[in-house]
C-alpha cells in the first residue's frame, strides 16, 4: 500500500531537519557527576579537573589518547639515553599560552620544578622529585635527567599532572586556567556548570570545530538521564546509571560507547587506625567482600573484577582476584584470632559517585555477615578530600583510582591508607630503575603481590567507561585510561 505524498514529505521534512541542526551545531555540553574543587591540575588531587581543563586549556609535553598510546602534543619527538636515564624532547614552534606569552623549554623547566618542589601539592610530586636535572638551555629543547632509569616516564608525562604552565599565571590557574590548549577559560558557575570558549589564537585553530563547551555537573544519576532524554546535555562521559543503558541502546537518538578505565576500585582502609593496623583485620574485611555480588548490583555487571591496584589492560598486570575469595566463615575465625570484639563498630565514609554509594550498600551488608556494622557516612567530594584524602580520618571508604600504572601511592607512607612498608618501597625502586620492559613487568608483579600479601585494602573491580552521547556527535573516546573530555577531536556529524 503506498503512502501518501504528505506523510513522505513529512518524514523527509523530519530527516532534513535533523541533518541541519548536526551540521549547524558548533557548541556542545557534557556531563560530569562531579565538580572539581579547583581548575589546576597541577595542584588539586580531583580526576574532575582533568575532564575540564586537560587538552582543552592544559597541554603537556605528550598525549595519551584513548587506547593508551603516547603521541606528540607539545613535544613533536624525543629520545631516551641507552641507560634510559636522559629524555630529551625537542618542543613544537610557534606555540603561545593564551596570554600571548610564547612558550619553550623554560615553561617546562618552571613547571616540573614547582611541581617538585617543597611546597608542591601535585599528586605525582615524586615522580617529578625523581628528576636529577632539566636542561633548558635551548628553546626549543628540553633534556630531563633522571636519578634512576625511568622506563615509565613518558607516561607520567602524560598525565594531567604534567600538563605546561606559564609562570606568569600559574598563581592564578586555580580559578582562572591560561594554557596553551584550544578553549580559553569563560567563566564556572559554582555547583552548576564551566563554560570555555574557542581560542582563535590556537596553532591548529582551523581543525577545532566545537566552538563552545559547557560542562554541567549532575551527581545524581536519575537526573543524569533526565538530562540527556531532554536533549539538555549531549553528551555524558562516565555515565553513572548504568542500569539504564539497555534504555540507550534501543534509543536511535543515542549512542552508546562502554570501554574501560584505569580506574582501580577500592575499599581503602586506614592501615595506621586501630583495629585494621592488625594483618588479621585487614584479611577478614577481604574475605568478607563478594565482587560478583557488588559487580552485579553497583555496576549492572559491567566492571571486571581485580585482586590488586592494576587492571587488566595495564603492562604488568597479575590476575590475584584468587588471593582472597568470599568466605565469611574466614572472616569471622580471623576476627576472633585478632582479639576483635564483635559487632564491630566501623565507618564507611562514601563520595559522591554513584559506584561509591551503590558499593557501599552491597559492602556495609556483606560485612554486617561476618560481624562488623558499617555505618555509612555519605560526604561530599571536597569533605572527602579534606577528611579523608588529606585529613587520614577515616575507617573505610570506596574511590576509584584512575591514574594509570599508579601503584607508586603505596610506596608513600603518608598517603591517605597510610600504607608503611619498606618491602614494598625496595620493590617500587626496582619498578622505577627497570632497563626495560621485561624487569618493569617483573618488578610491577612483586609489586602488586606484596600489596596482596599485606591486604592494605580491598580491591574491587575495574571501572568500567560507559558514554551516552547525541548519535551525531563524533570523535568521543570508547576506553579512558586517563579522565579526559578531548572537546577538540569532537565534531557533529555532516
Amino acid at each position: 500500500m503506498r503512502k501518501p505524498l504528505s506523510l513522505l514529505f513529512a518524514f523527509a521534512a523530519v530527516i532534513a531537519a535533523s541533518t541541519a541542526f548536526a551540521a549547524d551545531k558548533d557548541g556542545v555540553t557534557i556531563g560530569m557527576a562531579l565538580e572539581p574543587p579547583t581548575l589546576d591540575p597541577t595542584t588539586g588531587a580531583a580526576a574532575a579537573i582533568g575532564e575540564i581543563t586537560h587538552y582543552n586549556i592544559f597541554e603537556g609535553l605528550v598525549k595519551l589518547d584513548d587506547n593508551f598510546n603516547v603521541t606528540p602534543l607539545l613535544a613533536e619527538k624525543w629520545a631516551f639515553s641507552p641507560d634510559l636515564k636522559t629524555l630529551t624532547f625537542t618542543l613544537r614552534q610557534g606555540v603561545k599560552f593564551q596570554d600571548d606569552e610564547p612558550f619553550s623549554s623554560k615553561d617546562v623547566k618552571f613547571a616540573f620544578e614547582r611541581a617538585a618542589g617543597k611546597d608542591s601539592t601535585n599528586k605525582e610530586k615524586a615522580f617529578f622529585a625523581s628528576i636529577q636535572s632539566i636542561d633548558a638551555s635551548d628553546p626549543a629543547t628540553i633534556t630531563l635527567t633522571f636519578k634512576d632509569p625511568s622506563f615509565q616516564a613518558l607516561y607520567h608525562l602524560g598525565l594531567n599532572t604534567a600538563v605546561i604552565v606559564d609562570e606568569k599565571s600559574a598563581a592564578t590557574d586555580a580559578t582562572a586556567p591560561v594554557g596553551t590548549g584550544p578553549y580559553k577559560f569563560v567563566s564556572w558557575n559554582k555547583g552548576a556548570s564551566a563554560t570555555l570558549e574557542k581560542w582563535d589564537g590556537f596553532r591548529d585553530a582551523a581543525k577545532i570545530a566545537i566552538k563552545h563547551v559547557t560542562f554541567k555537573f549532575i551527581s545524581d544519576p536519575s537526573a543524569e538521564m533526565a538530562a540527556l532524554l531532554a536533549g539538555d546535555i549531549d553528551a555524558f562521559p562516565r555515565f553513572q546509571g548504568l542500569q539504564n543503558v539497555a534504555q540507550f541502546q534501543a534509543d536511535p537518538r543515542f549512542q552508546v560507547l562502554t570501554g574501560g578505565t584505569d580506574g582501580k576500585t577500592i575499599l581503602a582502609i586506614n592501615n595506621k587506625k586501630k583495629p585494621f593496623d592488625d594483618l588479621r583485620v585487614r584479611q577478614a574485611l577481604a574475605y568478607a567482600i563478594d565482587r560478583k555480588a557488588i559487580i552485579d548490583g553497583a555496576q549492572n555487571g559491567l566492571a571486571t573484577p581485580i585482586g590488586s591496584h592494576l587492571v587488566p589492560n595495564d603492562p604488568g598486570y597479575v590476575d590475584l582476584t584468587g588471593a582472597y575469595p568470599h568466605d565469611p566463615e574466614k572472616a569471622k575465625a580471623l576476627l576472633k584470632e585478632a582479639g576483635v570484639t564483635t559487632p564491630l563498630q566501623v565507618t564507611l565514609t562514601l563520595p559522591p559517585p554513584d559506584y561509591a554509594r551503590k558499593s557501599g550498600e552491597i559492602i556495609a551488608a556483606e560485612l554486617a555477615e561476618v560481624g562488623v556494622q558499617a555505618k555509612i557516612e555519605e560526604v561530599e567530594w571536597a569533605q572527602w578530600l579534606s577528611n579523608v584524602y588529606k585529613g587520614h580520618n577515616f575507617d573505610l571508604t570506596i574511590i576509584s583510582h584512575v591514574e594509570p600504572l599508579d601503584i607508586g601511592i603505596y610506596a608513600n607512607p603518608d598517603y591517605y591508607f597510610q600504607y608503611d612498608s619498606q618491602a614494598f618501597r625496595d620493590i617500587f625502586a626496582r619498578i622505577q630503575a627497570a632497563p626495560d620492559l621485561d624487569a618493569f613487568k617483573t618488578a610491577i608483579g612483586d609489586a602488586q603481590r606484596q600489596i596482596v600479601k599485606d591486604c592494605v585494602n580491598g580491591f574491587l573491580f575495574q571501572l568500567p567507561d560507559v558514554t551516552i552521547a547525541d548519535a551525531h556527535l563524533q570523535g568521543l573516546w570508547k576506553n579512558a585510561p586517563i579522565f579526559a573530555n578531548d572537546v577538540g577531536a569532537m565534531s557533529w556529524k555532516q
